[in-house]
């Protein structure tokens, strides 16, 4: 995306919030016009520093004496500038770290509709130790650790933060062009994530009195590329066909490894991959799924950057991994934002009225992947959309700028907004792609398996996405099958419960190891018919509410 003359856009990460600013506007300007919570306790003065972010890519107003004398050298050599007194001089990309935000992100950490009504976590008497565990899910997007008693199984603390690789690229698919095949870049990846992991845990160790010394095993999940980025292995074949990991076996690594360097003494176990594009995560998630102990035909749906879905039927155990991008992080949406406080995370549109729920009851200063979904749903069922994705002209609060319609979510001034949010065809698109993607890979593993969707028996829905989305909405767009709202179940962060369970069971590891054998992956891409299928699944449904259709109160 690039500006007009005099005008640059300033990409706010880990956030995904994009925004235009004159050549007179500071960062800070920008970052308050975006909806991006800095602190600024100085008032924008320059003399409190609380305002720091980390420029990764463009060209920033040179250094003031204000920053010069705020700044060490080594934060002016790694990019660190103050906010309130730098101004863009291009199209700039910046890292806002967690300490300079005003407001915290709300982060899925808990899996909190857990299989069998118990905790999930197993502990076999032959299997207890002394000590503190560490269990972690490292998300494209969002990072999760939990430190557990390796006695009683019990999670002591847990935490969450993201993933500061985002300011790298906000897929895996812009990560591994970033690492490439240069070591140098790599390393970089994951030296971020080693920081980041390090001060999340020291702040959980913190909490219950304890150091990292405590620490004394580890199980760490994540997709293919970011186990592979954990693990120093190379990340560029997984962004070539046949996307070959560097490996997919389970990998233990003797203390100290260098990416638990705050726990000395932990061991360090990581399940394996299934493929290039489903990792060990997904095989946590299905380990917590109990999809070694149930029967019947289900479809287990991590949703994220990059979603997987598994489907189960007759013993039989099938895979695919489902590009979605990071539309639903609210990210490549015009007025975008990930889940943080203001975020318009609920939408409703009756008799042409518009209303809107916000993460914390504030006013509205943008929209997350909840709310956009939730409006692309309500704005088809009002006729505002086409089958197309296409605004209708004339519709209620829909208009024409700069040549260009668009829908008017929320005015500049009515209850306390910051800012006006409109609605784009270009936003609308990136969900319809979105969706489509995630559909795409559900009807393609149903007809690897013959089935249809009539005989699933449950839906399950993991994630962060996942936990947060309108099920209803989802089904009215056709980003999942037309099933009965019963059969779907939200169940959290699943993958940080698997990793706890082999954090604190050796008999689940193995199990863990045997799913990932047992899994047969479908590449979707190789598919003759899966092309047909996602761009049958772009188009939006505008007809009649289907059965799961009914009055929701926000």
């Amino acid at each position: 995306m690039t500006g007009h003359a005099g005008v640059h856009i300033v990409d706010f990460e880990p956030f995904g919030r994009r925004n235009p600013t004159g050549p007179t506007a500071t960062l800070l300007d920008a970052a308050q016009q975006a909806g991006v919570g800095l602190q600024a306790i100085c008032g924008g003065a320059g003399i409190c520093g609380s305002c720091r972010v980390r420029l990764m890519h463009g060209e920033l107003s040179p250094l003031t004496s204000v920053e010069i004398e705020e700044l060490r050298p080594e934060e002016r050599t790694d990019g660190y500038r103050l906010a309130c007194q730098a101004s863009p001089r291009s199209d700039v990309r910046v890292d806002v770290p967690p300490d300079s935000l005003t407001a915290p992100q709300r982060l899925q950490v808990e899996a909190h509709a857990e299989p069998s009504g118990s905790s999930g976590i197993v502990v076999p008497a032959d299997d207890r130790r002394e000590g503190i565990g560490l269990a972690v899910d490292l998300g494209t997007t969002k990072v999760a650790a939990y430190l557990v008693d390796l006695t009683s199984g019990r999670t002591l603390a847990m935490g969450g933060i993201m993933n500061p690789q985002i300011a790298y690229g906000e897929d895996i698919i812009s990560r591994i062009a970033y690492a490439g095949d240069d070591p140098a870049r790599r390393e970089g990846l994951q030296l971020r994530l080693q920081e980041a992991l390090g001060d999340l845990v020291n702040d959980l160790c913190a909490r219950i009195h304890l150091t990292g010394e405590s620490i004394v095993d580890a199980v760490v999940v994540g997709n293919t590329v970011m186990h592979h980025l954990f693990a120093g292995l190379p990340v560029h074949q997984l962004g070539v066909a046949p996307y070959l990991p560097a490996s997919c076996q389970p990998l233990t690594f003797s203390a100290p490894h260098p990416g638990l360097a705050f726990a000395p003494k932990a061991t360090v176990y990581l399940p394996p991959n299934i493929a290039g594009y489903v990792g060990g995560d997904h095989v946590a998630m299905l380990l917590a799924s109990d999809a070694d102990r149930t029967s019947g035909t289900r479809l287990l749906i991590d949703i994220g950057t990059n979603s997987e879905v598994s489907l189960l039927h007759d013993g039989e155990l099938f895979t695919c991994s489902c590009p979605s991008g990071p539309a639903f992080e609210g990210a490549h949406i015009s007025a975008g934002m990930r889940a943080a406080q203001g975020a318009i995370e609920r939408v409703r549109i009756v008799d042409g009225q518009v209303f809107v729920a916000t993460i914390g009851n504030g006013p509205p200063a943008g929209i997350c992947g909840s709310g956009i979904l939730d409006a692309v749903a309500e704005m088809a069922g009002a006729g505002v959309l086409n089958h197309r994705g296409a605004l209708v002209k004339g519709a209620p609060r829909v208009r024409i700028r700069d040549g260009r319609a668009e829908f008017v979510l929320v005015a500049g001034a009515p209850a306390g907004a910051e800012r006006e949010i409109v609605i784009t065809r270009r936003d609308v698109n990136e969900i319809q792609l979105a969706k489509a993607a995630v559909r795409s890979g559900i009807e393609t593993l149903l007809a690897v398996a013959h089935i249809t969707a009539r005989q699933l028996d449950e839906v399950v829905l993991a994630g962060a996405f996942g936990t947060y989305l309108d099920v209803d909405s989802a089904i009215r767009i056709g980003m999942f099958p037309p099933l009965r709202l019963e059969q779907f179940r939200q169940i959290g962060n699943a993958a940080g419960l698997g990793a706890r369970q082999m954090l604190v069971s050796a008999e689940r590891r193995r199990t863990a190891e045997s799913l990932a054998l047992r899994a047969r992956y479908v590449e979707l891409s190789s598919d003759a018919r899966f092309t047909q299928r996602f761009l049958d699944a772009v188009t939006i449904d505008t007809g009649a509410p289907t059965i799961n259709t009914g009055s929701r109160v926000i």
